[in-house]
């Protein structure tokens, strides 16, 4: 299948990268894909990558657990039991930042409704969207209610949000500048945006190399490191308030990461790989946080 070259950077427009990595498609296709570092900024993208009309196929898989509720594998039940854990978690955190602000939230990629429906049974009125058809009719059997494809749809514009929130999202999407123009435009003036993405500087990224998980090639498109992930927002007048940790996504990365190392689950060692990562990752601020993904608290200026 032919894919897109990106000619220029998405955050600073520079035409020049350097290879960073090759490694493959474990879920999908098994094909070979390449990560490039562009020379001026830093920013770490997939490129050459399918393009938006069709990468589709690329998340065609119930090994896709995010667009499916499978509970039949080692890895999916660690990942649904860990999902109920840490969506108590967020809500929190939500409630937290939004303080008095009316509980309106916008779910970008809310994949089967999960997290939105414990966010409706918690208050919120609520708005998702999720390009997959058949992970979107699993929320709205969830929910209730009609979600939408994308956000240009005409239900979700000239309204703002209390809370915008993208859970392992913002890799994924193409158009990575108009994004975050309309995210700025629907954010409340006083509202909180919440983007949570893998970290590729993470202890458990660098002893996996090309094994880890959270590359996802190619579906994840762009690779932030926090100091990317601050130029981004600078670049469309947002503020990072705070980094936080997302201490589970160690344990399931490191999982998944040792079965496409050694083409076998070793619990064991992924659990030792997860521990030793926030171990080391840990920090009390942003400059020292560094586990496997983190989560970007974020206001306008």
């Amino acid at each position: 299948m032919a894919l897109e070259h990106i000619s220029n950077c998405p955050l600073c427009e520079n035409t020049s990268f350097s290879p960073y990595l090759e490694t493959e498609d474990f879920t999908v296709s098994h094909g070979t894909f390449q990560i490039v570092r562009c020379n001026k900024c830093q920013l770490l993208i997939t490129n050459p990558r399918p393009s938006a009309a069709s990468i589709g196929q690329y998340y065609d898989s119930t090994a896709y657990i995010s667009h499916h509720d499978d509970t039949g594998s080692l890895l999916a039940t660690a990942y649904n039991q860990v999902r109920k854990l840490t969506t108590r978690q967020k809500i929190r955190t939500l409630e937290h930042y939004t303080g008095k602000l009316p509980k309106t939230i916008l779910d970008i990629g809310c994949g089967t409704g999960y997290f939105l429906s414990e966010c409706q049974q918690s208050g919120w009125e609520i708005e998702g969207t999720e390009p997959d058809a058949d992970a979107r009719k699993a929320a709205e059997q969830k929910t209730g209610r009609q979600l939408a494809a994308s956000i240009q749809e005409a239900s979700l514009q000239d309204r703002p949000f209390s809370a915008i929130t993208l859970w392992h999202v913002l890799e994924h999407i193409h158009e990575l500048n108009p994004t975050l123009e309309w995210l700025s435009k629907h954010l409340d003036p006083k509202g909180t945006l919440f983007i949570a993405v893998p970290n590729p500087e993470s202890v458990d990224a660098q002893k996996y190399r090309k094994y880890w998980a959270a590359y996802d090639l190619p579906r994840h498109l762009y690779h932030f490191t926090k100091a990317t992930m601050e130029k981004l927002l600078t670049k469309h007048h947002f503020q990072l308030i705070e980094i936080k940790n997302m201490l589970f996504d160690s344990y399931y990365v490191s999982l998944l990461s040792t079965r496409y190392q050694y083409g076998k689950n070793r619990p064991f060692e992924g659990f030792i790989s997860g521990t030793l990562s926030n171990l080391q990752g840990f920090g009390i601020n942003n400059a020292s946080i560094n586990t496997s993904s983190l989560l970007y608290i974020i206001k306008k200026k």
